[in-house]
């Protein structure tokens, strides 16, 4: 077999494949087995019409398109391999000769990855984030541990606070006239939680069981109801029970049924340090990695073809498809839901998608320009990972993967992103950046 491979504008090409005269008779020979079973010829049973007779009777070019079919795939595949290209969509087959003991001729027209054009992605300047843990910050993390042990109290006497839980009647108008929706009774309504229109719950604060008042509200310009988008209403609430947060006090007891390692207080707050400590240290080096990323992705230049765009979207609504089937929904009903077609979805992940299939396409470029493999040894190690993490064995892992083309895969990612981050310059914060995150 022969193949040529001629590039032309864009990520298109045309690959020229030859394919020996004595394959495409060996093909013809099985097409005519194959369509001989499913031929009628009077006085012959069926699938015991002799060749002479078929091709008196039908022309041997009855047979051509099925020896097209048999032979294409192996011919194709091969013409790949032989000339190096990598498709990223189905090829356009044009099949210039195909006649019995003579070679069978077709181009390919083939939509190829596109080259990329690698900009800076070493010494990249990138801004390093703090890893250390604060008192503040793990007082916090007590806290809301603390939160989810919380009991809720009727509060007999006194005043809404911000935190407490109100049970409420209301009743909406707009220009005088109830709306749709705006009504209800013994509603639980968490103050502070921003699950009502901006200003309702603030209103609240000060009220004592019994209270009633006229809340005054606008809704917002963007509300999903267009008919009280930008509205002015009048809510007239009712406070019927006050609830607040009884947090319990941390002691040795709460600290281990918080923490089942721990005996004591002492211990709980010394595992809680070294967990917290460990997370912030990872987050900080993935959010420098992630930086490094973009960066190097951003100074890099290609023309992605639409169908490697297409296919990087089919995966996504895969992933989306399953997430939402986790949570008890189906892609059917969401649409229903949501008043989205699959089309507008599509839409909105696009820019998602194509973001996605540069920052594949730049690593494996920078992969290819540095040299960089993941060896058997890398593989193993990340399947003994993988095998700690899940509590599955290697050989279970193996398996379902069938092979280990996409732990190779991922590795070598992963050693590319590392090198991105060893050369990079990592810079302290600005004053302004430094205040936004205390912020």
């Amino acid at each position: 077999m022969k193949a040529t491979w001629e590039k032309k504008e864009g990520n298109q090409g045309v690959l020229s494949v030859t394919v020996p005269a004595e394959k495409v008779d060996q093909a013809i020979d099985q097409a005519f087995k194959k369509v001989v079973k499913q031929v009628n010829i009077p006085g012959f049973r069926k699938g015991k019409v002799p060749r002479q007779i078929f091709e008196q009777r039908f022309g041997v070019e009855a047979l051509y398109q099925d020896a097209v079919d048999i032979l294409l795939p192996e011919a194709y595949g091969e013409a790949i391999e032989e000339t190096g290209i990598k498709p990223v969509d189905q090829p356009e087959i044009d099949v210039t000769q195909i006649e019995k003991g003579k070679d069978l001729k077709f181009d390919a027209t083939v939509t190829v990855q596109p080259e990329v054009e690698l900009g800076e992605y070493k010494g990249l300047e990138i801004e390093k984030q703090n890893a250390e843990l604060t008192d503040e910050e793990l007082q916090e993390a007590i806290d809301h541990s603390l939160g989810h042990l919380a009991e809720m109290v009727i509060k007999e006497d006194g005043e809404v606070e911000e935190g407490d839980t109100v049970n409420i009647d209301f009743d909406g108008y707009v220009d005088g006239e109830q709306f749709e929706g705006g009504q209800a009774e013994g509603y639980d309504l968490e103050i502070g939680s921003g699950m009502f229109i901006p200003g309702f719950e603030e209103q609240l604060v000060g009220l004592k069981t019994g209270d009633e008042k006229d809340v005054k509200v606008t809704f917002p310009e963007e509300y999903h109801a267009e008919e009280l988008a930008g509205k002015e209403a009048t809510f007239k609430v009712k406070i019927n029970e006050i609830k607040y947060k009884n947090v319990p006090e941390l002691d040795d007891e709460i600290a281990n049924e918080l923490d089942s390692e721990a005996d004591s207080v002492e211990e709980y707050k010394e595992n809680l340090r070294k967990r917290l400590a460990e997370e912030k240290k990872v987050k900080a080096e993935n959010d420098e990695k992630e930086e490094a990323i973009n960066k190097a992705v951003n100074n890099a230049s290609v023309d992605i073809p639409e169908a490697m765009i297409n296919n990087e979207l089919d995966r996504m609504m895969q992933e989306f498809a399953q997430r939402i089937q986790q949570s008890g929904l189906d892609l059917e009903t969401y649409f229903q839901i949501s008043g989205q077609d699959e089309s507008q979805l599509r839409e909105q992940m696009k820019d998602d998608a194509e973001e996605r299939v540069k920052t594949n396409l730049t690593l494996t470029a920078i992969a290819e320009a540095e040299e960089i493999e993941a060896t058997e040894e890398d593989v193993d190690k990340e399947l003994e990972a993988m095998s700690t993490q899940f509590n599955i064995s290697v050989e279970d892992i193996k398996k379902t993967l069938g092979n280990t083309d996409i732990v190779k895969g991922d590795v070598r990612v992963k050693k590319v992103i590392d090198l991105l981050l060893d050369k990079a310059k990592l810079v302290e914060p600005s004053k302004d950046d430094e205040e936004k995150s205390e912020d």
